[in-house]
């Protein structure tokens, strides 16, 4: 069968855009057709996929596979007994593992890597999963290594990476089993519960002997009782917690529900009674068991963003290592926890960083997307950092480690998210306390609408008082918060935005005015020394001036430090000292320094947006420092006033450079040599008018700012007291995230929104109907079951990620006043 053929333009492997080069050189026939592809290792894998008689991958696929590369990374180390140990278990004729991968985006994919792992001699089960990328993997490790498997999916474009450790795998595949088993039982039990309760429905005539009756209840109660008691066991087991802590929820009311319905109807078939209701019961458990289940898958989505940080994680480090006996440089493989800052790590093409470093010797391209969301590699040249988690691309790197163990970016990022999921929000919270609330009102109205039935029809009374319970259980209300913020939390996690605080998003949709800080911000972090004047009286010239400035910035995290980090034969400086917004003082070969701006460094200078080095009195040297704004900063402040917020700039520089900075992206009336005090007073300011600040920044100097404004964003590379006191921390170097968080925080407010009005709509609707006896105890099941579906479904959408804020509803453009 002959593949449909790609764009003429793409990878038919990966579907990446071919290089003019590619175009002209990598070819190859497949399945009787020319085709072109951008690499060498995707040339071979669509030539083993067509020789192994799997070509109808290509048929069958709905999105492409990643991208082979002309280099498969070693896995050699995968067989190392350390790894093998943390990372898989004992099985019966071998071991398992379970790996992770990115790239498999369908069922195709799935199919293929089973069918194609399948093959090789000495695996005896595989499962592929393409909704959760993890693929476990049993083998006997008598027959093959781990590594050529792992080769094997690699060079089918699916890299795999070690999981978080056996031990979670394992608990997270039993719990996934139990509720598989869980819903399969509930799923039987109803069929053949709704198949007997049928025969005795259509008995309307009551042709049916007592005997044949009888028999049919006695049935359904042995095919309910499972259903009850194991598929309701969540249920059951949240009753019991909510009880013991007095504080009736909806756990209680499903229970309670599913036991009035259960043992009425058992009471009723032991005595001859005229209805039974085993059917509502078990309806009841197998709706909410489907609920519940997207609710947790919801939930997945939103810890997504964990997994794949975890996952980024290598499992070993090549680690340059000099002998002492022979003076000869060897490489060896450590574990993690072994490195330390100032080691030397080699790194392959497509392999991890273990931490993070300084590259050494060579330019090279490492892809942060499961760091940032960028999808494209960034290049980085020689003394600019890489971080622990990303990839290497292109080619091979020296890497020396500045940060590892839990000090890297990538744990930071890890321990930021897990906090921030541990929180419950604002909103989350009060509708559970509603939810409450509405139950033990449900209750009270549950027992006024039994007495009133016992009065009007007392054949009637407990199946109405049941429907009640059933019908207005607060399931949806439940759901309708906590399904929503997780969702968008998710989605904003894989866009690179990541919420540090449970309340974050709910304030981010409400801001109208959002103010940016200049340097490192809006500024693309990679300031340039463009000339250095010096002043005789101080007795040193332009390359001292330049060593004493890169010492005292040398441990600094302002972005300004990177303008002096190609100074050599730094002295060190002792009791160095940040005074925010003025600049650095200390000791540098036993003299005392001040460098920032004039008035601050100097006495005897006027501040003319320059930075000055002096000894406090007088002026030693004036740099002269140049920073460019951010490539897309343009774009994205005008997605912010599209979205309708009004746009400023407070700054700590100088006015002529803010000024440049606010001419070149539009922003009026920008405001400069802010203070922390005065960045804060000026956000106060606009908040005692009404507005909803949003604040974004990554200095020192902005942590008070970001902790006063409404909602606040800090960036990644900035400071880490800076990130404590943000909302959100913007993982991506791109600027467009912003307005693509804002309305994705809005889309969340509107489905939340969305979501309690029809849990409110459908409580208000159906209470009165199974209370005047219009709806019966498994109509009512159903009901409840549907509206709690159509709730988390809703919410469900907000995975797709967020809207272009281009696309989103245009207000007026306006700028800070």
């Amino acid at each position: 069968m002959s593949a449909v053929p790609a764009a003429p333009d793409t990878c038919h492997h990966c579907g990446e855009a071919l290089s003019a080069t590619a175009l002209r050189g990598v070819e190859a026939d497949v399945a009787g057709s020319l085709r072109r592809f951008c690499c060498e290792g995707c040339a071979a894998a669509a030539q083993w996929i067509d020789s192994a008689d799997l070509d109808d991958y290509y048929r069958l696929r709905e999105a492409p596979a990643g991208c082979v590369g002309s280099e498969l990374p070693d896995y050699a180390a995968f067989d190392r007994d350390a790894v093998l140990a943390e990372h898989s278990r004992a099985v019966a004729g071998g071991r398992e593992i379970t790996v992770l991968t990115d790239a498999m985006r369908c069922a195709a994919c799935a199919w293929l890597v089973d069918r194609a792992l399948r093959r090789v001699p000495g695996v005896l089960d595989i499962t592929a999963n393409a909704v959760t990328g993890r693929i476990r993997l049993a083998w006997d490790p008598d027959v093959t290594r781990l590594s050529p498997l792992m080769t094997r999916l690699a060079a089918l474009g699916y890299r795999p990476w070690l999981a978080t450790g056996e031990a979670r795998e394992e608990a997270r595949r039993r719990e996934r089993r139990r509720w598989l088993l869980r819903l399969g039982v509930a799923g039987l039990g109803a069929m053949q519960a709704m198949m007997l309760a049928e025969a005795l429905y259509l008995d309307t005539e009551q042709t049916m002997s007592l005997a044949t009756r009888d028999f049919f209840r006695w049935l359904t109660f042995l095919v309910s009782t499972p259903v009850v008691f194991y598929s309701g066991w969540p249920f059951l087991e949240g009753m019991w917690r909510e009880l013991r802590e007095r504080q009736p929820g909806m756990d209680t009311l499903i229970a309670g529900s599913t036991l009035l319905a259960y043992f009425a109807s058992l009471l009723e078939t032991v005595r001859g009674g005229v209805h039974v209701w085993y059917d509502a019961a078990v309806m009841f458990v197998l709706l909410l068991l489907v609920a519940r289940m997207l609710e947790q898958r919801a939930r997945g989505i939103a810890s997504a963003q964990v997994d794949a940080l975890a996952r980024a994680r290598p499992a070993l480090a090549a680690r340059e290592r000099l002998d002492a006996c022979d003076g000869a440089l060897h490489v060896e493989q450590v574990a993690l926890g072994d490195l330390r800052p100032g080691d030397i790590v080699r790194i392959a093409p497509g392999e991890a960083v273990p931490a993070d470093g300084i590259l050494l010797d060579a330019p090279s391209a490492f892809d942060e997307a499961l760091l940032t969301g960028e999808s494209e590699p960034v290049p980085r040249q020689p003394g600019e950092v890489v971080l622990a988690g990303s990839h290497c691309r292109e080619l091979p790197a020296r890497v020396r480690l500045v940060r590892t163990g839990g000090d890297t970016r990538l744990s930071q990022l890890t321990r930021l998210v897990d906090r921030a999921q541990a929180d419950r929000p604002r909103l989350a919270r009060a509708t559970e306390r509603i939810a409450r609330h509405f139950v033990s009102g449900l209750l009270l109205v549950a027992v006024a609408v039994y007495l009133g039935w016992q009065l009007y029809d007392p054949s009637r009374a407990l199946e109405v008082t049941l429907a009640v319970l059933v019908v207005s259980c607060p399931c949806a209300l439940s759901l309708a918060v906590p399904t929503a913020l997780t969702t968008a939390h998710g989605a904003l996690a894989r866009m690179g935005v990541l919420a540090l605080r449970s309340d974050a998003l709910e304030a981010l949709a409400r801001a109208d005015c959002i103010v940016f800080d200049k340097t490192g911000t809006l500024g693309d972090g990679r300031p340039v020394l463009d000339g250095v004047a010096i002043f005789g009286t101080a007795g040193i010239d332009a390359d001292a001036a330049l060593r004493i400035a890169a010492a005292l910035e040398r441990d600094s995290r302002h972005p300004l430090a990177r303008a002096f980090a190609h100074a050599g034969a730094v002295p060190p400086a002792e009791a160095v000292r940040l005074h925010p917004g003025d600049g650095l003082q200390g000791r540098v070969d036993g003299r005392a320094w001040y460098l920032g701006r004039a008035g601050f460094a100097c006495q005897d200078r006027v501040d003319d947006g320059g930075l000055w080095l002096g000894d406090g009195e007088v002026a030693a040297a004036r740099f002269e420092v140049r920073e460019t704004p951010r490539a897309d900063a343009a774009t994205a402040l005008a997605s912010l006033r599209r979205l309708g917020l009004r746009v400023g700039i407070c700054s700590g520089d100088a006015d002529a450079p803010v000024a440049h900075f606010a001419a070149a992206l539009g922003v009026d009336a920008p405001l400069a040599r802010q203070s922390p005090e005065r960045k804060l007073a000026h956000v106060r300011g606009l908040q005692a008018d009404g507005h909803v600040m949003a604040m974004v920044g990554d200095g020192l100097n902005d942590a008070p700012v970001l902790a006063g404004a409404d909602v606040s964003l800090a960036m990644a590379d900035g400071a880490a007291l800076a990130q404590r006191a943000a909302d959100f921390v913007v993982t991506s170097p791109s600027l467009s995230r912003i307005p693509e968080a804002i309305a994705l925080a809005r889309r969340t407010r509107a489905i939340v929104r969305q979501n309690l009005a029809w849990a409110l709509a459908y409580n208000v609707l159906a209470l009165p109907l199974a209370a005047g006896g219009h709806v019966t105890p498994w109509m009512a099941a159903l009901g409840m079951a549907v509206s709690s579906l159509l709730v988390t479904l809703n919410a469900l959408r907000l995975a797709r990620g967020p809207r272009a804020a281009a696309d989103a509803s245009a207000r007026p453009a306006t700028a800070l006043p």
